[in-house]
């Protein structure tokens, strides 16, 4: 099925009031999910590429855990396409390490404010295996991220810190500015201006579909932040989006009116 950055914030931000424009790469072949994003009236920019990306994610019974494969890559995002863009925020969504380089998000930075999921650089792919490994380029590139989201064991990987209090203050000492720190089931930490803010999951109704979850948390969170709401508030909405999102397979599909409605339910 179609799935990653692309395709889970893309969903995530379709029937949200925002201008928002999709730039992704895939091969010829796989035009066909292009087109089904643009039938939602999403713009997309396309990069051609020989491959697309391709993931096997493998889950047991605790669905915050999950193991990979990559069985294809695709080619590198190139800077040109993206000098004519301008944006308030520009949210990079790299599958693997070599996607997107250091110096496209310094370019990048010259134009707007940087989000960055972490996991991709955190990805080294080996007989086919996601293992995970540091990002040797982090000190230099995060000083142009404003906005960085990871897991805790992501977290983990780039700071050498388990705790996230650790962890994320040194993630600012590095530059960043908004530190989101995820942790499935147990909820997010979200750390700017030497606060922390603690944002609880809700809890979904079933369980059906965890893959996704975090790129459909940071549509919501950009989204708001965009709009102008304060960081515990967009967390809120993040995490009511998430839990939306897992009641289903696939992407979400819902509305804003069905996240406030989550958002009045109990954690």
């Amino acid at each position: 099925m179609a799935g990653g950055t692309a395709f889970y914030f893309s969903y995530a931000v379709c029937n949200l009031d925002v201008k928002y424009l999709l730039m992704t790469a895939l091969a010829d072949e796989e035009m066909q999910y292009v087109d089904r994003l643009r039938s939602k009236g999403i713009e997309i920019k396309v990069q051609s590429s020989t491959h697309t990306v391709f993931f096997e994610n493998i889950y047991g019974d605790n669905p915050d855990i999950r193991t990979q494969n990559v069985l294809a890559k695709a080619d590198p995002f190139a800077i040109e396409p993206l000098q004519n863009i301008e944006a308030q925020i520009f949210h990079l969504g790299p599958l693997l390490a070599d996607d997107m380089s250091t110096d496209l998000i310094k370019a990048l930075s010259k134009k707007g404010r940087v989000s960055l999921d972490a996991q991709g650089y955190l990805r080294k792919v080996e007989n086919q295996k996601v293992l995970p490994v540091d990002w040797p380029e982090k000190i230099e590139a995060l000083q142009y991220v404003d906005i960085l989201k990871a897991d805790e064991s992501e977290m983990a990987v780039l700071t050498g810190h388990p705790e996230v209090s650790k962890g994320a203050k040194l993630l600012t000492d590095w530059g960043v500015k908004e530190v989101v720190i995820t942790n499935g089931s147990m909820g997010s930490t979200i750390y700017s201006d030497g606060s922390f803010y603690n944002i609880p999951a809700y809890r979904p109704q079933v369980v059906v579909d965890a893959t996704g979850c975090g790129d459909t948390y940071m549509g919501g969170y950009l989204y708001q932040r965009v709009k102008g709401k304060d960081i515990q508030e967009s967390g809120a909405f993040a995490a009511a989006i998430a839990s939306l999102k897992m009641e289903s397979p696939g992407p979400f599909r819902g509305t804003e009116d069905d996240v406030i409605n989550r958002l009045s339910q109990p954690f």
